[in-house]
């Protein structure tokens, strides 16, 4: 899996003296998502749906084509066959999203959860989400470890949402969770940054830690 996060970083990463780019890895996560979603995406639905300038999107399209990831052609952008597998590789560790209600164990108007398949084992104490969701912009995140059929918080066995049973309906409906599965929630107070934040917190918790079978 650290060879695709690796890809992505690459995609993000500057060449030479250029700019700094205002594009991360939560982009190019959510581009993915969009080009699997759509056949074809013009550059307009990439800009408005990320949250990006077009010259941004200009240049991270550029970025992907470079990489093999992406080839446009009039009818918009596609993804390569290698944009496909990198696809199906980082939805596999990351299959499910949902946007949810304002509820007591969230801190933002807007959240966002994100489900890790099979990676409570890479979370300690949830702060290193919580960090890099506020580097993102929002401020903060939630960490539930999914556990004996319980939302859990890190270090703990007790069930967090045995007083908010609208909310664990919504993520165990929605995200269909497993036992050792990770779910970040990023709140902010709009609704792309609390996305694009919790997406960048799972891509985090997924290049610090190495996998063990």
């Amino acid at each position: 899996m650290h060879m695709y996060i690796r890809l992505l970083e690459r995609i993000v990463s500057r060449s030479g003296p250029s700019r700094i780019l205002s594009f991360k890895t939560a982009h190019v996560l959510k581009c993915l998502q969009l080009l699997q979603q759509n056949e074809y995406a013009s550059r307009t639905f990439l800009a408005k749906e990320l949250d990006l300038g077009e010259g941004s999107v200009k240049t991270l399209i550029k970025h992907m084509k470079v990489n093999n990831l992406i080839e446009t052609t009039r009818a918009g952008c596609r993804l390569t066959s290698k944009g496909r597998k990198l696809s199906s590789n980082l939805f596999a560790a990351i299959p499910a999203e949902i946007d949810i209600p304002m509820n007591s164990i969230t801190i933002g108007n807007y959240n966002h959860a994100v489900l890790l398949r099979d990676y409570a084992f890479a979370v300690t104490s949830g702060i290193e989400q919580r960090d890099e969701v506020i580097r993102f912009g929002g401020d903060g995140a939630t960490t539930l470890l999914f556990k004996e059929n319980k939302f859990v918080m890190p270090r703990s066995n007790a069930d967090c949402l045995s007083r908010e049973p609208k909310i664990r309906n919504i993520l165990f409906s929605k995200l269909q969770p497993k036992d050792g599965d990770a779910i970040i929630i990023g709140s902010a107070s709009n609704k792309i940054t609390a996305e694009l934040g919790a997406k960048s917190a799972a891509l985090f918790t997924i290049a610090s830690h190495e996998k063990h079978y």
